[in-house]
């Protein structure tokens, strides 16, 4: 709603104006009234307004003097209308030099006056646009070169736009904020997800305030994550007298509050300037190949999870690597009894529990090496989020014996699918499945159950072999169904869509438009006459 100020020492006019116009209903809110161009002033200077209708003469300071007074004070924005009688014609004139957006004579007559106002809204609403889009576009060009910054590929350009953009102190952090998981990526629409992910990108600028261009949006570009970037400077919880954990505590609980979503932090190692950014932004990505294996939080901090005692770390080197060759040739037994003696040979020795962490990592980068020997085409961002993905198991204990051996059988299981290259007869049981059951509810998950093959690595073989997610070839498939039935039945398009898995018959039709360009009966009609 646009801010109106009436101003006319008479208040029978004001109250006039104020039933002349039926403000609301044309996008305008009369914020109050003044009796003189000082008053008038004098609330501006302390308000909100987008529009001052005001009368010429009046005591102590008139309309034109106003008028001066808005411009000298740089508001070029604040559009003024000049009330006046015949006799005052050439004194308005004077207004015009001012940049009045116009006179209207008095009395009013309503149909002058709502014809000023609604050019006056209409420019308003074309100024904010065009604004909002250079907003937009600044955002998003200083989050490309904060995340220049962040993966470790900038220069000088970089940087100075940066430090010219953002108010930065010497100590900086990277800081992921989640609010997805595999299971809702699957579950919902991918406009809906981002829908949501906005929301929540509003809702972090919006807490931050003035530091709301420290948020980036989506800045892992993983497939089933949805994040917030947040690049961390110190001053920002030391000015509230908090604590990093505190800081981030409060505006994670203020996101939980206000979005209702399931939300987790991962906080990179702090540096010690913006052009040492990657190395904090690398340690959130070890942090998520850590999280598997790490009681579950909502923040995570680096410094916290990667620390080793004092009086320095034990590596268990030959039992993990005993355990890495029995995930190799995936052998369950062996397996097991690696990881006993593991567990056996840390008790023995008393470990604390900051240098089992040490083990456990030690152990991740391990099989990850172990992943990529197998194939040299696999990226090591999908294997940590495979590792993340395959380390939760509900009813088992984390970090015990029993959760390391189930999860090493599940990924030595995984590695012995990428070594026999089973993805050419795993993709045509898909094919089978998608055929058979493309009416009802099935998913690449429960797929993957069914074949006992593991859900991320399908993931990957079939986007690889199809070039979209298993989602997308699910829906084109139904779709292609769908037109078949159009052309060779006289079904109705409600029963159509019930007849390819769609319940919600509106959500058919987008989803139609979408792949074939028209509408299901113009689909009919063109392809019938």
């Amino acid at each position: 709603m646009l801010k109106v100020l009436l101003v006319d020492d008479e208040p029978f006019i004001t109250q006039g104006l104020l039933k002349l116009i039926d403000w609301t209903g044309e996008g305008y809110e009369v914020a109050s009234t003044a009796s003189s161009g000082e008053e008038a002033f004098n609330y501006i200077e302390n308000n909100q307004i987008d529009l001052v209708i005001t009368d010429i003469k009046m005591p102590i300071m008139n309309g034109i003097d106003l008028l001066k007074r808005i411009r000298e004070s740089g508001r070029k924005d604040l559009e003024v209308i000049i009330l006046s009688g015949y006799k005052d014609f050439e004194y308005a004139m004077e207004g015009m030099k001012y940049g009045c957006a116009g006179y209207v004579l008095k009395p009013v007559e309503k149909g002058e006056l709502l014809s000023l106002i609604k050019k006056i809204a209409e420019k308003k609403s074309e100024y904010i646009k065009v604004a909002k889009h250079k907003e937009n576009m600044e955002s998003a060009y200083l989050a490309r070169n904060i995340m220049a910054l962040c993966v470790g590929r900038f220069d000088e350009v970089n940087v100075s736009y940066v430090k010219e953009q953002m108010k930065l102190s010497d100590s900086v952090a990277f800081v992921s904020i989640e609010f997805t998981s595999p299971q809702m990526i699957e579950d919902e629409e991918e406009s809906e997800i981002r829908q949501t992910h906005r929301k929540l990108y509003k809702l972090c600028q919006e807490l931050l305030g003035e530091d709301g261009n420290h948020v980036v949006f989506d800045s892992t570009l993983e497939a089933n994550t949805r994040d917030i970037g947040l690049v961390l400077s110190d001053y920002m919880y030391t000015d509230k007298k908090a604590t990093e954990a505190e800081y981030l505590l409060w505006l994670r609980d203020e996101l939980v509050a206000r979005s209702h979503l399931p939300i987790r932090m991962l906080v990179g190692k702090t540096v010690d300037a913006i052009t040492n950014i990657s190395k904090s932004y690398s340690t959130v990505r070890i942090l998520k190949s850590f999280e598997g294996f790490r009681p579950k939080k909502d923040i995570y901090f680096y410094e916290d999870e990667a620390q080793v005692n004092q009086g320095g770390a034990v590596l268990c080197k030959q039992y993990i690597d005993d355990l890495i060759r029995a995930i190799e040739v995936n052998e369950h037994n062996d397996i097991r009894f690696r990881v006993a003696e593991l567990f056996s040979e840390m008790r023995r020795l008393g470990i604390a529990s900051e240098t089992i962490k040490l083990n456990m990592d030690y152990l991740l980068f391990g099989l990850i090496h172990l992943a990529t020997s197998h194939d040299d085409e696999i990226n090591q961002e999908e294997i940590l989020q495979y590792i993340s993905e395959s380390s939760f198991h509900e009813g088992v204990l984390r970090g015990s014996s029993e959760h390391l051996s189930e999860f090493a059988i599940e990924y030595a299981q995984y590695l012995s699918q990428l070594s026999k290259n089973m993805s050419g007869n795993i993709l045509s049981d898909i094919e089978k499945e998608v055929k058979a059951n493309y009416m009802n509810n099935i998913s690449l998950r429960e797929l993957s159950k069914k074949l006992y093959v593991n859900s991320s690595y399908l993931g990957q073989i079939f986007k690889k072999k199809y070039g979209m997610s298993f989602k997308d070839y699910l829906t084109n498939y139904r779709i292609n169904e769908a037109s078949v039935l159009l052309t060779q039945t006289d079904e109705k398009i409600v029963k159509i869509a019930e007849m390819v898995g769609y319940k919600d018959s509106d959500y058919f039709v987008r989803k139609f438009i979408e792949i074939k360009g028209c509408t299901p009966s113009k689909y009919r009609k063109n392809r019938n006459d």
